[in-house]
């Protein structure tokens, strides 16, 4: 029985749970849990604010311009040609994911979806960009057609061998 003692005043520490406690404690039932559009009516994804876009715009000409991954296998772009080039790419992606929205999203699922589309039209112009201005650096100058004096040349031939 003294072994009974040390729980019967730990039972007296413990309020009993009543049933108005024990409702509040439980999580709401799936029906009642609101969606992220119920807590964040006024939260829009799509389109981006004038804000973000400038931001995007000065990200690009940072990469373009500064040393970077990009700027470092491709080659880097001065500032000035840059700012415009970063202007272009984010239009582009801008109306192409545009396009690919509706109207309006219906959802804030829908208008991340978009977000995402339109981040990586940017990643894929930008790409692009890099690539095609090295492939121009890379190309010599040469002229389309060669010139005459080389064809001249490889049309030359030996005279042909004399019979004695």
């Amino acid at each position: 029985m003294a072994e009974d003692a040390p729980n019967a005043g730990a039972q007296d520490i413990h309020p009993a749970r009543t049933e108005a406690s024990a409702d509040a404690a439980t999580p709401p039932a799936p029906a009642e849990k609101s969606s992220s559009e119920t807590l964040f009516p006024s939260l829009s994804i799509w389109p981006p604010s004038q804000r973000t876009r400038d931001a995007v715009v000065r990200r690009v000409v940072q990469t373009l311009s500064a040393p970077s991954v990009l700027s470092q296998r491709y080659g880097a772009i001065p500032e000035p040609e840059a700012e415009g080039a970063a202007a272009a790419v984010e239009a582009e992606a801008f109306a192409a994911a545009s396009e690919s929205a509706a109207a309006s999203p219906a959802s804030l699922e829908d208008g991340i979806e978009v977000l995402q589309a339109y981040s990586k039209e940017v990643s894929r112009r930008l790409l692009e960009l890099a690539k095609s201005r090295a492939a121009a650096a890379a190309a010599p100058d040469t002229p389309a057609e060669p010139s005459a004096e080389v064809s001249e040349a490889s049309s030359v031939t030996a005279p042909p061998p004399t019979e004695e």
